[in-house]
């Protein structure tokens, strides 16, 4: 019989190669970053693209919903502050609307008020990351999801 540490650190070391060569071992493979700040919307996609997930992007809300539609992306990280509709909105809009209310969504922000984070979560977002974002967390969160 083998050891079960031995055989989780074997799946451990199964699973990090293959995602090494496949990407995340989860259901979310493609990401849709909404921010109007080119500087955020690279970092992020720099960060995303080099931990295997596919990417795209837009810089509002109103073309947010508009990809949510049509690309389908398994998860949508989403800004507060932007011109037009805000990330509140267009998280409403997507949480609400029944092509698109499975997919989840992260509101990334740099509004880091506790009433900001439960009103992001009220308008259906699924978690909460404040800027500057932490890769590890944000990787860690888009995995629980997935």
């Amino acid at each position: 019989m083998s050891d079960p540490i031995t055989a989780r650190a074997v799946v451990a070391q199964v699973r990090s190669e293959a995602e090494r060569k496949a990407g995340p071992m989860s259901s979310i493979r493609k990401i849709l970053i909404v921010d109007d700040s080119p500087t955020e919307r690279h970092a992020l996609q720099d960060m995303l693209t080099k931990a295997g997930y596919e990417v795209l992007a837009t810089d509002n809300g109103e073309d947010a919903i508009a990809k949510a539609r049509s690309s389908k992306p398994d998860l949508i990280l989403m800004d507060v502050v932007m011109p037009g509709l805000n990330g509140f909105q267009a998280t409403r809009a997507i949480s609400r609307d029944p092509e698109t209310r499975s997919i989840p969504v992260i509101m990334c922000t740099s509004k880091s008020q506790e009433t900001d984070k439960i009103w992001g979560l009220r308008q259906g977002a699924r978690d909460y990351v404040v800027k500057p974002v932490v890769r590890d967390e944000l990787l860690a969160k888009i995995t629980s999801l997935g």
